[in-house]
């Protein structure tokens, strides 16, 4: 490629292509090898490897590439609606929506492309939206690669209605790890949570880390900006980063919920693992004419490079 990150061409980077069902799909690279790939279906970030091409996201071998579906894995934007709490379907619809390539991104800070490649995204109510949730909106999305190899998504949902509206939002991610009794998440240490488990009691962590040996489903309250996921055996961390998103949900289904999911491996559970940046427990309300912005940034790590270098 043989370009300084000064005279980076990110158009040069991106390739668009369409997967097996016609749905284009976004194609990053950056010059040191990583990637990542961005499916219009869902505004949904479908893979993203390291410089050495080792995938980090899980994506289940049962699930459906089949529009409106949404793919069981990746990163599956959850919006206007986190689960079940609400009149919408499951999560939302824009992870089943097709969302269009914004040939006009509005203004990002001046360094947000600096040396990345990038594409921005752009999804609009259609008629049938408006139905179930009757109110006009305009999400755009930037999914961005770094020369570092670190993986950016800005979500920005401005109120074009006439009336305020209110909506809860996760970037639902799926990590690919080694082996989930393995591996621990750090930052989240004494906050109070909601278990989904126990129908949505209010409790309080009480480990030094989070550790699994059984089904969790929890909305970590208040959380840090800064988390991180230790994965021993391939002693690498995850580094997670995000603004204007107040709550963490983590989420493993373990193995009784596996064989009950049509779209999941029986044993999948231990190789999958759900840390989203979020805004569910107060959702999130826009006068007309206001603008959300919730940004994730996520990295890896060497483990040796021990959490109390990560300002958590």
């Amino acid at each position: 490629m043989g370009h300084s990150a000064a005279d980076w061409d990110y158009r040069a980077a991106i390739e668009i292509t369409k997967d097996w069902n016609g749905v284009e799909q976004v194609l990053l690279q950056n010059q040191q090898g990583a990637s990542a790939r961005v499916s219009l279906h869902g505004g949904q970030v479908t893979s993203w490897r390291n410089k050495h091409g080792e995938e980090l996201l899980f994506t289940s071998s049962k699930a459906i590439f089949k529009p409106p579906k949404a793919m069981r894995g990746g990163i599956p934007i959850c919006f206007p609606q986190f689960g079940n709490c609400g009149s919408l379907e499951q999560h939302g619809f824009a992870r089943n929506k097709v969302w269009v390539i914004d040939d006009n991104p509005q203004l990002h800070p001046p360094n947000d492309s600096h040396g990345k490649s990038f594409i921005d995204l752009l999804l609009k109510p259609s008629e049938d939206d408006l139905k179930c949730w009757p109110h006009s909106f305009e999400f755009r999305l930037r999914v961005s690669l770094a020369t570092s190899g670190y993986l950016t998504m800005t979500s920005r949902v401005r109120n074009v209605n006439g009336k305020p509206f209110s909506f809860s939002f996760a970037y639902h991610t799926y990590f690919l790890v080694s082996d989930i009794s393995e591996v621990r998440i750090e930052g989240l240490e004494t906050l109070d949570y909601l278990d989904n488990l126990f129908e949505r009691k209010r409790f309080t962590e009480q480990g030094d880390a989070i550790t699994f040996e059984s089904e969790v489903s929890r909305l970590y309250l208040s959380s840090p900006n800064v988390i991180a996921v230790l994965d021993h055996e391939k002693k690498r961390t995850y580094v997670i980063r995000k603004e204007g998103l107040p709550d963490v949900f983590v989420w493993n289904p373990w193995e009784k919920k596996s064989k009950s999911m049509v779209d999941f491996g029986d044993e999948e559970y231990k190789q999958m693992l759900c840390v989203d940046g979020a805004a569910i427990e107060k959702p999130i309300t826009l006068k007309p004419g206001e603008e959300w912005t919730g940004r994730l940034q996520l990295s890896v790590v060497p483990s040796s490079f021990c959490s109390e270098h990560l300002d958590l």
